[in-house]
């Protein structure tokens, strides 16, 4: 089976419960981004375990990080970033471990910030009142469409790499075909609802955005990966790659989406 072929019938047993969960939004989809967020940040740390990072200070500044959004909303969740430093220090003072508390520190906020914060601006689009749910599914299946049209539109027409040094693979045909396929899923969503939340320019911006944030998500993963000389983050979903590897785009297109919906003025 191949990677591509692995990934879709994974999304494909996981993607009911995951609209469930979104469609229920409060603790519940609460619950399934703490435990997937969990999961992720684990695989990060193993991957790093040789720049030592300060796992217990990562894992309580994360939950800290996605309670303080779901109780306060944008600004405690800043809060329980700005925790993990606190968190960092006191865990590595009272190591007996002597490794560079730069890099130390670094690894670890690095993946309450990467995976915390990106999941957290998901939450955030859940809680836009009418339409969270909608949002939600939107970038969700636009993320989906502009993997999927990459990755069919890079093999076949596939020419000019893109960033040969981070992931051979991809193309800027591939990066076109991405785009295309993202802003019509983003337009067939949001589509229904173009009267009372995004207007149509509004949700081909949106898909857009959407699209390059996925892309970055990606090839920033692929940096990471590559910097620890690691092929996937973990072996967790169907032996093709880790949770962290499932959600590398996401963690990218959720903040994009929240600010483009915030610029146009329908998030707060």
């Amino acid at each position: 089976m191949s990677s591509f072929v692995s990934r879709v019938v994974v999304a494909l047993v996981l993607l009911p419960v995951v609209i469930g969960l979104v469609y229920l939004g409060g603790w519940w989809i609460f619950g399934l981004t703490l435990v997937g967020g969990l999961i992720a940040l684990h695989e990060l740390y193993v991957m790093a375990r040789e720049l030592r990072p300060l796992v217990l200070g990562g894992y309580l500044g994360f939950v800290l990080t996605l309670v303080g959004l779901q109780l306060g909303g944008l600004e405690w969740m800043m809060g329980g970033i700005l925790a993990t430093f606190v968190f960092c220090f006191v865990v590595y003072g009272l190591s007996d471990v002597r490794a560079s508390a730069t890099t130390s520190f670094g690894v670890t906020v690095l993946g309450v910030v990467w995976v915390g914060a990106g999941l957290g601006f998901l939450l955030l689009i859940r809680d836009i009142p009418d339409f969270g749910f909608w949002a939600v599914m939107a970038v969700l299946f636009t993320v989906f469409a502009a993997d999927t049209g990459a990755f069919f539109v890079g093999r076949t027409l596939g020419r000019h790499k893109m960033a040969p040094a981070i992931s051979p693979a991809k193309s800027w045909e591939g990066l076109v075909g991405g785009l295309v396929s993202a802003i019509a899923m983003a337009f067939v969503i949001l589509y229904k609802d173009r009267g009372d939340f995004l207007t149509i320019p509004e949700t081909l911006a949106l898909g857009a955005a959407i699209a390059l944030a996925s892309v970055l998500g990606d090839l920033f993963e692929s940096a990471v990966k590559r910097d620890l000389t690691v092929k996937d983050s973990g072996r967790l979903l169907a032996g093709h790659g880790g949770m962290l590897d499932r959600l590398d785009s996401l963690l990218w297109a959720g903040p994009a989406a929240y600010y483009v919906i915030l610029a146009f003025g329908h998030a707060s």
